[in-house]
């Protein structure tokens, strides 16, 4: 039984005074969808959870499953009291319908009797254990209309609290923990009865608001006694410790009060159920308790640590090395007796790397989630085997530039065309030659000439040799750390991704069971006797 200070704590928890059959399901619907949630994350989560914490949740969604069967969007309105109180009569007076057994026919009350406004109240009702003979459905009245703003409302007419029966008793004590109004019918005659104050009403103190004391059979109390008999009322209750209870002057025979009391009822309609804020409270304390197996401080993304752990896994195949070497052997110009290779990693350098990257992962995670992502991480060896197979795919060209080596050969027969030409010319200049000295002249002139454009091809030779170098050594630099970065997020990246991502989703599903209209710490009157 909840109070109407807990029924209000958010504005999300409002709801139009009017509740209609499109929105008597909202909180089921709503909660079904929470449990199905948090049914989620524990599945997710599997057995990386605290086993008392995966244990409890568990319980409690059994507890939620039967809760949602049973329905959570019934406001259950109780009518309590003793022997000739009037409580049937009251019943009658509030359904307009003569169903209730009253007078002669039946000194006390022996059986509930429920009257439900709506069409699918049937599992509550036979979990209350209403006979079916002792039930009605006031929807189904051809004035079903006028009773609209009731819908949802189920109304018991509890057993006499008085009677020598215990079974009645405890028939009564069974119900009250599940009623979110409890309506006390006394009578000018017996109000003041200790059984009923001792026994019953002095254990509802902190319940006052959602509690209701009817002072019935007024008419039967002379007009000007009646303001001081109601005070008297209220003060009895003070004197048990129940401060501000809403005392109301009624007379189901009469109808005297019994239209205000239907507004009540319909105010009580509009707000949440005791069931369904406390499945609320229970969904919401169990979702955070499972987000506390998975702390929001853990890492969310590995995607920025890969770099890192690409350029780590290069310096332990010597991907630099090679480099050097393509650059060195291509700028020679000359073909490597062998070429360049990546070697085998260390298996002690890839133990470090793995080891420091699931503690950098699993930083902030319980012990069974680290655990998790250390077994799903590949030992050094399967990675060690994967960068091996991925360099083993990477070109590595250290042969000569055959466009520099056309530059170089070029160079050599113009340089050995100069050497020709000079000789002519020192020739011809020396008399061994015959000829005129002009050719002398000119061959000197193209010897120099011829010089100057072999050492012009060495010179580009030389540079083209020294781009094609760079060319080849970044080409297997690029084509190596892609080829490792490739083995990195395979191995190590996207094992530990989709770990992370389980974290993530467990907590998500976890905290999305949270209710902004739950009442986690509000008391509640008649469950907390």
């Amino acid at each position: 039984m909840t109070t109407p200070q807990e029924r209000t704590v958010t504005p999300s928890d409002t709801r139009p005074a009017r509740r209609t059959a499109e929105t008597a399901s909202t909180d089921g619907a709503r909660y079904s969808e929470h449990v199905a949630n948090l049914r989620h994350a524990l599945e997710v989560a599997g057995d990386r959870l605290d086993p008392q914490v995966a244990a409890h949740a568990r319980s409690v969604l059994a507890g939620a499953d039967e809760r949602l069967a049973l329905g959570v969007d019934h406001t259950i309105v109780a009518l309590a009291g003793g022997t000739g109180s009037g409580k049937s009569s009251t019943f009658n007076a509030i359904s307009r319908l003569s169903f209730a057994d009253v007078g002669v026919r039946r000194p006390t009350t022996a059986r509930v009797t429920a009257c439900a406004w709506s069409d699918d109240a049937t599992p509550l009702l036979d979990w209350l254990e209403v006979d079916t003979e002792r039930r009605i459905s006031r929807g189904t009245e051809l004035d079903g209309a006028e009773e609209e703003s009731l819908a949802g409302l189920i109304l018991l007419d509890l057993p006499d609290h008085d009677s020598i029966a215990s079974a009645h008793r405890e028939i009564v004590d069974r119900i009250l923990p599940l009623v979110d109004l409890l309506i006390w019918v006394v009578d000018p005659q017996k109000y003041a009865d200790e059984a009923l104050h001792a026994g019953y009403l002095q254990s509802f103190v902190g319940a006052e608001a959602s509690m209701i004391v009817v002072l019935n059979q007024i008419d039967t109390v002379a007009a000007a006694g009646r303001d001081a008999l109601v005070a008297d009322v209220s003060r009895l209750l003070r004197e048990d410790g129940l401060v501000g209870v809403d005392v109301r002057a009624v007379s189901a025979r009469t109808g005297e009060g019994i239209d205000e009391l239907r507004e009540t009822l319909r105010e009580a309609v509009s707000r949440r159920s005791v069931a369904a804020r406390r499945l609320a409270d229970e969904l919401d304390r169990e979702g955070r308790r499972i987000a506390e197996e998975v702390p929001a401080s853990v890492l969310e993304q590995v995607a920025p640590l890969v770099p890192g752990e690409v350029d780590r896994v290069a310096v332990a195949v010597g991907v630099q090395a090679v480099v050097d070497d393509v650059r060195a052997s291509v700028r020679s110009g000359r073909t490597a007796a062998r070429a360049p290779e990546f070697r085998s990693p260390q298996e002690s350098a890839v133990r470090v790397i793995r080891s420091r990257w699931v503690s950098k992962v699993a930083d902030g995670m319980k012990p069974a989630w680290a655990q998790s992502l250390d077994e799903a991480v590949p030992e050094q060896d399967a990675i060690s085997a994967a960068l091996l197979g991925a360099l083993e795919a990477v070109p590595v060209d250290a042969s000569p530039s055959a466009r520099a080596k056309s530059l170089r050969k070029a160079a050599w027969w113009v340089l050995g065309a100069a050497v020709v030409l000079a000789v002519a010319a020192i020739l011809v200049v020396a008399g061994v030659v015959d000829v005129e000295a002009a050719f002398g002249a000119v061959a000197g002139a193209a010897a120099g000439a011829a010089v100057l454009v072999a050492v012009v091809l060495l010179v580009v030779g030389s540079r083209t040799r020294a781009a094609a170098a760079d060319e080849r050594a970044e080409k297997v630099k690029t084509a190596a750390l892609d080829a490792l970065r490739s083995t990195v997020e395979t191995t190590l990246a996207r094992p530990a991704q989709t770990v992370l991502d389980e974290h993530r989703t467990v907590r998500e599903s976890a905290l999305s069971v949270r209710d902004s209209g739950s009442a986690a710490s509000a008391g509640t009157g008649p469950a907390q006797r």
